[in-house]
C-alpha cells in the first residue's frame, strides 16, 4: 500500500458509538454519555462518526451537527434496524422520517439492517420465499427513496437479523441493487468469508465497517453455544490485528477496486460501568486506528 492510499484511508477513517458500548438493544451494558464519547473520538484524531442509536445525539439535526462539528467530527449517517420481510409492514412509513433527518444533519448513509422484529441478536425466524421476496422488494425502494434525498442507502449484514451468512447475503447481491455494507466481523461471525467477498463483490460495498473477531467465539455462536451478546460481552470483537479478520487483504481489495468511501471502526462491546478516564473502549480503539494507520 502506498503512502499516498494510507493517508486518504486516514481522511476516511470513522467511529462509532457502538466501539464505546452505545447500543440500541434494551439492556445492552452501560451507556457511556455522548460527551464523552465524542471527546475521546476526537482525541484519537478520527475524521467522522456515525450517529448511534436514537437518543444517543441531539434528535433535532441542526443541533446534533453542531454537537459533533464542536468535537471536530463529521457526520457520516448511521445504522438503522427495520423490518424488511412482513408484508404487513412499510419500512418506508418510519425511514422517510429518518432519512430527512440524516440529510439535514449532512449525513451521506443510511445503514439499514434487516431487523428480526425479535428484541436483541440471539434469535431468528426462518424466512420463506414470499418474504425473501418483500425483503428484497422493500431493499430497493429503500435505496431509491435514499437516493431522492441525495443519500446512499446499504444493507449490512449482521448476525441475529435476516441476513446475517453468505447465502443470504449473495441473495440480497443478485436480488437487488442496494450497496453493501461490508462488516468484517459481522460477516465472519455469520460464517462468510470477508475477504472473498471483497474481492468478488467489491464494487458493490459502498460502505464499511472494520472491526477484528476471535474466529473460535464466533463458531461458538454460530454452534448455538453462546449467546451473541454474552459473546460480545466477553470480547468475541478484537482491535484490529489482534483477531482473525485479514485486514490488509480487505483494504486492498477495497482500494484496488476503487473504493472511496468510509471504514468505520466498529468492535462492539458491553461495558459493565463506567471506566476511568482513558481507560476503557478508547484503549481498543486507539490499537485499531494505528493498525490501519501502519498497514
Amino acid at each position: 500500500m502506498s503512502p499516498s492510499t494510507a493517508r486518504g484511508i486516514g481522511s476516511r477513517t470513522a467511529a462509532a458509538p457502538i466501539s464505546w458500548g452505545v447500543c440500541e438493544v434494551p439492556g445492552w451494558g452501560h451507556q457511556l454519555p455522548a460527551p464523552r464519547v465524542l471527546s475521546e473520538m476526537a482525541s484519537l484524531g478520527l475524521a467522522a462518526t456515525e450517529f448511534g442509536p436514537d437518543g444517543f445525539l441531539p434528535a433535532c439535526p441542526d443541533e446534533r451537527t453542531a454537537v459533533l462539528a464542536g468535537h471536530g467530527l463529521a457526520p457520516v449517517g448511521g445504522f438503522v434496524p427495520v423490518v424488511l420481510h412482513d408484508a404487513e409492514r412499510d419500512p418506508l412509513a418510519g425511514i422517510a422520517g429518518v432519512l430527512e433527518e440524516f440529510a439535514r444533519s449532512g449525513a451521506g448513509t443510511l445503514v439499514v439492517a434487516a431487523a428480526t422484529g425479535l428484541h436483541g441478536y440471539d434469535a431468528r425466524p426462518v424466512l420463506g420465499g414470499d418474504g425473501w421476496r418483500t425483503l428484497l422488494d422493500n431493499l430497493e425502494r429503500i435505496a431509491a427513496a435514499a437516493s431522492r434525498h441525495g443519500m446512499t442507502a446499504v444493507l449490512h449484514p449482521h448476525v441475529g437479523t435476516m441476513v446475517e451468512n453468505a447465502p443470504e447475503v449473495d441473495r440480497v447481491l443478485e436480488g437487488s441493487g442496494i450497496g453493501l455494507c461490508l462488516d468484517t466481523g459481522h460477516l465472519l461471525a455469520g460464517g462468510a468469508d470477508p475477504v472473498a467477498l471483497a474481492r468478488r463483490a467489491g464494487r458493490r460495498v459502498a460502505h464499511v465497517h472494520l472491526k477484528d473477531v476471535d474466529a473460535a467465539a464466533a463458531a461458538a455462536v454460530r454452534s448455538g453455544r453462546t449467546g451473541y451478546a454474552e459473546a460480545v460481552a466477553a470480547g468475541m470483537y478484537r482491535p484490529l490485528g489482534d483477531g482473525d479478520v485479514d485486514v490488509p487483504a480487505i483494504v486492498e481489495a477495497l482500494e484496488g477496486d476503487g473504493y472511496d468511501g468510509w471504514y468505520v471502526l466498529e468492535q462492539d462491546c458491553v461495558l459493565a460501568g463506567e471506566p476511568a478516564p482513558g481507560e476503557g473502549p478508547v484503549r481498543d480503539v486507539r490499537a485499531s486506528v494505528s493498525y490501519l494507520l501502519e498497514l
